[in-house]
């Protein structure tokens, strides 16, 4: 038989999952902690006004779908309507443009991040464009890869059309303050 001292301490071990009463030495009784403690909490009770704003919620509307799709077939129009040698030369712009709006962000300067997704989806729609058009004439993947590669390393590094403007802006700006 355990002495009271030894069921005081084997209690504090267990103490985590049970709880310990002891009415006398020789008879010891085990009780959950859930039954003892006895809370006033209920649960979080959500009030029934927030819930009927959520079911006189109006439906979805479906012409903001029709406006984003109308204007993506206008940009495919637009895009058709160009020659390749211009689609080229915008794909190599959008993809300058792409790596300032890249610099930005890693400079942590003010930028929208939607002209991330734009500007990447507007370079697919082009290439897109382009590779139809290499499909049209009959060129493969293969030979479409190499031309890609060819096209590639004939691109020449120029700054994008946004840095050209901020040069120009800086440099008017620096001519009008050596002027005064």
């Amino acid at each position: 038989m355990k002495t009271e001292g030894a069921l005081i301490c084997s209690s504090r071990r267990r103490e985590r999952m049970m709880s310990l009463s002891i009415a006398s030495p020789s008879s010891v009784t085990f009780t959950s902690k859930i039954s003892l403690s006895k809370s006033s909490f209920h649960g979080i009770q959500i009030p029934k006004i927030i819930q009927a704003r959520a079911v006189n919620a109006p439906p979805p509307s479906y012409s903001s779908l029709v406006v984003k799709m109308a204007k993506r077939e206008e940009e495919l129009k637009e895009i058709r309507t160009k020659t390749t040698v211009e689609l080229q030369e915008e794909i190599v712009d959008l993809k300058g443009e792409l790596f300032m709006l890249r610099l930005q962000r890693s400079a942590r300067n003010e930028f929208k991040s939607s002209e991330f997704l734009r500007m990447r989806k507007r370079i697919a729609r082009m290439l897109t464009v382009k590779r139809e058009r290499e499909v049209e004439e009959g060129i493969n993947k293969r030979i479409s890869r190499k031309l890609d590669r060819k096209w590639k390393k004939s691109i020449v590094p120029r700054p994008p059309p946004s840095l050209k403007k901020l040069r120009e802006e800086e440099a008017a700006e620096e001519a009008k303050e050596s002027a005064s």
